[in-house]
């Protein structure tokens, strides 16, 4: 009976595959291309019940194969959910005639019974290299050979920035831009110290992504390297210097050898280092005009304010709190903090301060929240005059002041004494009880000494000395050692990496909860490469799937983790952009991650 039940569960399981899912049909090609290029243009149906495909009109390219059809179709049983995937692609291999931006109209099929349109794709072709037109100007086709040098037009590094006049504190965004027209592996660089400038670095992927881009006659792989935004200090001609970047190419060796030709298919290659040199770039800062406001925050950009009052009929030694909201974008975290004129029978407190910033292109962009803590000691009618913030908007390229509301406040007389205190604060264990400077005298049974129990000489007193030194000591020696430690950087982010990634790891919980899918996979591989940069002392960019193999062995790591530590990689950037259930796949990439971490923590030992 038993063997009856599995086997009916087992069939329900198997026909809940086939429940039937709504069609999609779906459009892909290369965003750029260029001309003289051969590439695919793709239609992809999530069903095997299709009928009547219809291609639109492609114009200026030229059509070299198809529509060739393919059909897939998998099954999976993970944790006893059972999910599965259809789908049949019809296939184009075009090549683009000549250059400019086209538009490919979305094709139409007949799905499931459903009339489905595609969606529309655009390509932009890009001219062939001016020094060689005659070849398919495809960069992948032209990796070097070894013992070709390697110009300054094979690879370079751009520095530019959006702006090259501005004022004091306005926001200028920093970019270094990669153009390659190699195989490209790796690279590593530090920004300058940029004493006259307030520096803030712009969150890019830890994983590069590149694009095809016609630079100078010439077509090149392109991905923004690194991207800062900066708040210049002061007045002048100022100057960010140039960086050094240590790049790491793969040269292809040419060789005879039939048997390499026959196991490597001939594709050996070399890794070559090669410095590049950004150039300098010169910002000329413009001093902010002299008729500043006596109240000048030191904001630039572009600000509003707002205010709210806690209560205004309060009675004698209650709190009021008036919180400020200062919002926009420019320098807000460089801004000082407004002050509120309160009455002098109030007693004031220091503010406190809660930023909520987003870095743009523009600056510093949200909310800085100050709220502002008084106690009325008197009562009577007291008025609250309203915050006067003054900032230079760069958009009149004039001052500008603007207020917050005032209040007026009614204040009783409160039953009690001082020492009542009532506030609703952040920081109440800061409020200050009065009227106790004089005590009273504590009245009842006194314990006295005899008079030649003297504390001096005794076994107490002496122990009131031994005992601090030893503890003096002891505190010494422990911070010795943790000194000596943390001078070993190497050895502190070795004994960090763990909870390093840890910490990542539990930001991709979140996302994978919120379903916040780019973001979950950004996490998840900053998660593993930091991990292993940390545990190896070896920067990332000096890291790849081609190396990482023998830099683990040296630490004894067994080869079959590190192919599951490569494998969870793959398995991440794979599955970002596969289709199929996402939640299912992030699930499955979050339980790896974390598995092999914990594997690779118990098998490195520094």
């Amino acid at each position: 009976m038993r063997k009856i039940v599995l086997l009916f569960i087992l069939v329900a399981s198997v026909f809940k595959v086939w429940a039937e899912e709504t069609p999609t049909f779906k459009a892909s090609a290369p965003n750029v291309v260029v001309s003289g290029d051969q590439f695919r243009l793709t239609y992809t149906v999530n069903t095997h019940k299709v009928r009547d495909f219809r291609a639109p009109n492609i114009e200026g390219f030229n059509v070299l194969m198809g529509p060739s059809r393919s059909q897939q179709s998998s099954t999976q049983i993970v944790n006893g959910n059972v999910t599965s995937s259809k789908t049949i692609t019809f296939t184009y291999i075009l090549m683009a005639d000549k250059e400019g931006t086209y538009t490919i109209p979305g094709a139409t099929i007949v799905a499931d019974g459903q009339n489905k349109t595609s969606n529309s794709v655009q390509i932009k072709v890009l001219p062939p290299d001016e020094a060689n037109e005659s070849s398919s100007g495809n960069i992948s086709s032209r990796s070097q050979t070894a013992g070709n040098k390697i110009t300054n037009q094979d690879l370079f590094i751009t520095a530019t920035a959006n702006k090259t006049t501005v004022y004091e504190q306005e926001a200028i965004l920093l970019t270094y831009k990669v153009y390659t027209a190699v195989d490209l592996r790796s690279l590593y660089g530090d920004m300058p110290d940029l004493k006259n400038f307030h520096t803030q670095e712009v969150e890019l992927p830890l994983q590069k992504t590149y694009s095809l881009e016609h630079y100078n006659g010439k077509n090149y792989n392109t991905t923004i390297y690194r991207q800062y935004v900066l708040f210049p200090q002061q007045s002048g001609k100022m100057e960010i210097p140039s960086i050094t970047f240590e790049g790491t190419i793969a040269q292809h060796i040419a060789t005879d050898d039939p048997f390499d030709a026959f196991f490597n298919g001939g594709n050996s290659y070399v890794e070559v280092k090669k410095s590049i040199v950004t150039p300098k770039l010169v910002i000329n800062v413009k001093a902010l005009p002299d008729n500043k406001p006596a109240n000048f925050s030191g904001g630039v950009g572009d600000f509003t304010i707002s205010s709210s009052i806690s209560t205004q009929q309060l009675e004698t030694n209650d709190a009021v709190t008036i919180k400020l909201i200062i919002s926009g974008t420019g320098n807000l975290k460089l801004i000082n903090t407004p002050e509120i004129a309160f009455p002098k029978d109030f007693e004031i407190y220091d503010p406190n301060s809660n930023n909520k910033f987003t870095l743009t292109r523009e600056g510093l962009s949200g909310n800085k929240i100050i709220e502002y803590l008084a106690i009325a000691r008197h009562a009577g009618d007291f008025t609250i005059p309203p915050v006067e913030f003054s900032y230079f908007d760069l958009k009149s390229n004039s001052y500008k002041t603007i207020k917050s509301e005032a209040y007026n406040l009614k204040v009783a007389k409160g039953a009690g004494n001082a020492d009542q205190v009532i506030a609703d604060f952040t920081n109440k264990e800061d409020l200050k009880v009065l009227g106790q400077d004089i005590r009273y005298i504590k009245m009842g049974e006194t314990n006295l000494r005899h008079k030649d129990d003297f504390f001096f000489a005794s076994m107490i007193y002496y122990l009131w000395y031994i005992i601090p030194l030893l503890l003096f000591i002891i505190s010494v020696i422990v911070y010795r050692k943790k000194a000596i430690e943390n001078t070993n950087i190497a050895k502190v982010r070795t004994k960090k990496a763990n909870k390093v990634a840890a910490k990542r790891m539990k930001n991709a919980g979140k996302f994978l909860a919120e379903n916040k899918q780019e973001a979950f996979y950004d996490e998840v591989l900053k998660a593993l490469w930091g991990y292993i940069s940390d545990k190896l002392n070896i920067p990332v960019s000096q890291l790849s799937k081609d190396n990482i193999e023998d830099e683990l062995a040296k630490y004894g790591v067994i080869s079959e983790l590190v192919k599951d530590f490569i494998e969870t990689l793959n398995e991440c950037e794979f599955v970002r952009y596969a289709p199929g259930s996402q939640s299912e796949a992030m699930d499955k990439v979050y339980s790896s991650a974390i598995d092999v971490i914990s594997k690779m923590e118990n098998c490195i030992k520094h």
